[in-house]
């Protein structure tokens, strides 16, 4: 039958990227995305499956001239490598499909030189596809009538990936998210009725990435606690198994900012061992979060800050995503948000300029205001034209939020706020000593030694600034006088090399010395 083989192709350098932390790790890339894996597995046995992830690996070219079907996904910030990948699949006469976000929300992006074209989800039309293609019946444009059932979602095909090359691990248990965000295109890929995969699939999948070696894995949900009902109950036979097996992942996630007003919530997710959390917080201006129809950050219950700090005392650190460009924002915006995020202890804000994604209200409210820039990829940044303050106020207040956010002393100001306070500590070490947990936790914890000098030295070796360096060894033995444990240490040193790479977007970015990448 068909030999396929399916491309996930480079990202630019970005916040989520680490491209400057993942040497220090020894690792080619983050985590890889969770749909290649998917996409094997939804692949029929008679048919074959080669994943190749550019991130960890050249593209191989010859590989891709023989095979039947080439796939190829991608996000907005992959669409400029995407067009250079399906030109040179195309003079290799390559048969060529292509799904993922951006074609989603774009689809005449790559005019007609796709042989084929998936719009939105896939678990039904690949399948499809590949059986009418086996007959030469397929069509060019797939697109479901309904949203994927996840209780049907087969577990991803982890074996067929170097999972070792990745600093991270990748699974999904749910999709869509209720709440009514002008710019978000997650509820015009995935809709806002969230859909959850059973306790029995989750579990089959920490089986399978478990056997893969690594220990920490993002659940790339857009908002995880989008259905709290049903997450509880998710959350609840996570919790047992971890217990189970003493504890062998670490889980980070997304959610919504709402998880800071259940407090069984917040428990189950610790007791799951979730030790952080990255939310949609995009302004400190209610004026802006109601005009983007960001509700659910204006609920009573507390200030924005408030909520943050109730999290993380639970034991689960804030990351969070910063907007800045709303129509109500002028430059003052810039001195509230750095204001915020420095009260709020968070390290890592993921700070951007407003965008308007195609086929999202704001993009459609924007093109009949005459308010967006239709250039490709933009000088600015974005194709916003905001309207309280220049293109050039707002770029340039964009460079000033990055680069004194991530200025050695801001960054170290709010991360040992929050790290050195004697109590704190994140996941399941909140609940319980750790030597405590199990047999498997202490090797763990006796593991985060060796990782933790290891990654430290290597920051000493081979981070050129040497002011850089002894605000590292300062910081480090800092938190030494307070805590000890191991696999703390390892997530303070982690910290360090998560600095440098901020610390290096925000410069080349600023300086323009490195391709401007919105959102950081």
């Amino acid at each position: 039958m068909a030999d396929v083989v399916i491309i996930n192709p480079r990202f630019e350098p970005s916040y989520w990227g680490m491209d400057h932390a993942l040497p220090f790790m020894g690792k080619s890339a983050n985590l890889p995305v969770a749909c290649l894996p998917l996409l094997a597995a939804l692949t029929p046995a008679e048919h074959t499956v080669t994943l190749m992830d550019e991130n960890v690996g050249p593209i191989d070219w010859e590989r891709c001239a023989r095979a039947d079907v080439v796939g190829m996904t991608g996000m907005s910030v992959q669409r400029f490598r995407m067009r250079e990948i399906l030109s040179e699949l195309k003079k290799r006469g390559c048969f060529v499909a292509i799904g993922g976000p951006w074609i989603t929300v774009q689809e005449d992006y790559f005019d007609d030189d796709p042989d084929v074209v998936f719009i939105g989800e896939a678990e039904e039309t690949w399948p499809q596809f590949l059986k009418e293609w086996a007959v030469g019946l397929h069509q060019f444009r797939y697109e479901q009538a309904e949203k994927t059932d996840m209780s049907k979602v087969p577990t991803p095909r982890f074996d067929l990936i170097d999972m070792r090359k990745y600093a991270f691990g990748s699974l999904q248990f749910s999709r869509g998210c209720p709440f009514q965000c002008e710019f978000c295109d997650i509820i015009v890929t995935f809709g806002r009725r969230p859909r959850i995969k059973t306790s029995a699939q989750v579990i089959a999948e920490l089986e399978a990435i478990w056997k893969t070696g690594l220990r920490i894995v993002f659940i790339v949900d857009d908002n995880l606690i989008g259905n709290k009902k049903a997450i509880k109950l998710v959350l609840r036979d996570v919790a047992e198994w971890q217990r189970q097996n003493g504890y062998p992942l670490t889980f980070f996630t997304e959610a919504s900012i709402d998880l800071a007003d259940d407090a069984e919530l917040l428990d189950l997710m610790v007791e799951a061992n979730f030790i952080a959390t990255f939310i949609g917080i995009e302004s400190p201006s209610e004026e802006a979060l109601r005009e983007t129809k960001k509700f659910q950050n204006v609920r009573a219950g507390g200030t924005l800050a408030e909520k943050v700090h109730t999290i993380q005392r639970a034991g689960i650190e804030v990351w969070c995503g910063m907007i800045m460009g709303f129509d109500s924002d002028d430059e003052a915006i810039i001195e509230r948000q750095i204001e915020f995020i420095q009260q709020s202890r968070i390290a890592f804000s993921m700070s951007g300029m407003l965008s308007a994604i195609p086929k999202t209200p704001l993009h459609a409210r924007l093109a009949a205001e005459g308010r967006l820039d239709y250039a490709d990829r933009s000088a600015f940044g974005t194709n916003v034209i905001p309207l309280k303050m220049s293109r050039e106020a707002l770029l340039d207040g964009y460079f000033a939020v990055l680069n004194r956010l991530y200025e050695p002393t801001a960054y170290f100001e709010r991360t040992d706020a929050l790290f050195l306070d004697p109590d704190f500590d994140i996941g399941i070490v909140n609940k319980k000593p750790w030597w405590r947990i199990s047999g498997r936790w202490a090797f763990s914890e006796a593991k985060c030694v060796v990782e933790s000098v290891g990654l430290f030295l290597r920051l000493m070796k081979n981070v050129p600034q040497p002011e850089l360096r002894r605000e590292y060894r300062r910081r480090f033995f800092n938190f030494l006088k307070v805590h000890r444990r191991p696999g703390l240490l390892l997530f303070y040193v982690f910290h360090l090399a998560m600095h440098y790479h901020t610390w290096k977007m925000a410069r080349d970015m600023s300086s323009r010395s490195s391709e401007l990448v919105n959102s950081f």
